[in-house]
This record gives structure tokens, sequence and C-alpha cells, in this order.
């Protein structure tokens, strides 16, 4: 068994040398699991904390008595975790890096156009929670709460996503 294992080693060493990759880079995790599940976890565990304890309010940023608009909130949960989020979902939808719909993951930041129909002028946004299922802060229930995203509302309304973890 053990002359097994020198032989595996040596032979992926050699094809390393051939095709000029090193361990390091064969071993590389992919960009999007260099974040942890546990930091993920940790931003919808948050998020999640504050449902029935977060008021709406257009335009507002009051951490101190936990009143919010949509970018606002996202921008309070993530600088819990140490990401630093602009205020605004004009600015936010421009940070992090774009992420196709079918591979979303727990904490990627949504996008919407809630005005009218979707001409994907972005003005709303949540945290992806995973499952089809997002959590926001809303005017509709003047808070917190977890929406469908793959039916109702705003299945039409979805308009990209962005990747900051």
């Amino acid at each position: 068994m053990q002359l097994r294992k020198i032989i595996t080693k040596t032979l992926i060493a050699s094809m390393c040398l051939t095709t000029g990759f090193t361990a390091f880079e064969m071993v590389q995790a992919p960009q999007s699991a260099t974040v942890s599940a546990a930091t993920r976890d940790r931003v919808v565990s948050i998020a999640k904390s504050y449902i029935g304890r977060v008021s709406y309010d257009w335009g507002t940023r009051s951490p101190s008595r936990l009143v919010f608009d949509c970018s606002s909130f996202t921008e309070f949960v993530f600088a819990k975790v140490g990401v630093d989020l602009k205020w605004g979902t004009k600015y936010q939808s421009k940070q992090g890096r774009y992420v196709s719909k079918s591979n979303l993951y727990q904490g990627d930041l949504i996008f919407f156009d809630t005005i009218g129909s979707n001409n994907r002028v972005i003005n709303h946004v949540g945290i992806y929670i995973g499952r089809g299922k997002f959590i926001h802060n809303t005017p509709s229930v003047d808070g917190v709460t977890i929406s469908s995203l793959t039916s109702g509302y705003w299945k039409g309304r979805y308009v990209t996503a962005r990747r900051v973890l």
C-alpha cells in the first residue's frame, strides 16, 4: 500500500511538471469556496436574528434604532462579518462579482426591480439564504422577512446577483 502512495505522488508530481501546474495550484479551492460555509451561515443567521426587531424606512440608516432601508440593512448585516458594503442598491449592485441565478450561494446579494414592469432598474436588495429563498428588509411588512425567489411577487422582479463573500 505504501508503494502505491509513492507511485501516485510521483505520477502527480511528474504530471504537474509536464503541464506547468504546481501542486498548490492543483489543490487550491475554487474562489467561491474560499469563504467558509460557516461565514455564509453566519450572515444568514445574523439577518434572521433581526426578524421582528427591525423597521423599514426608505433612505434611513439608523442602527441604534434598528431602522433601515433595504440596502442599509444588508450593509449592517455584512458589517457584522467584516464586509464593508456601500449604502444604496446602486452601489451594492457593483460590489463583489457577478453570480448567475443558477449559481447562488447563501450570503449572495440579490437585486430586484420593484417599480412597474421589470425594466431591470435596481431598487431593492436582499440576501440569498438558500432553497430559493431570500431575506430582506421591506416596506410591505415594515421589517425583515423571508420571501421566495421562485414564486409570487419577487419571481418576475429579479435582476441580478453579486457575491461579496
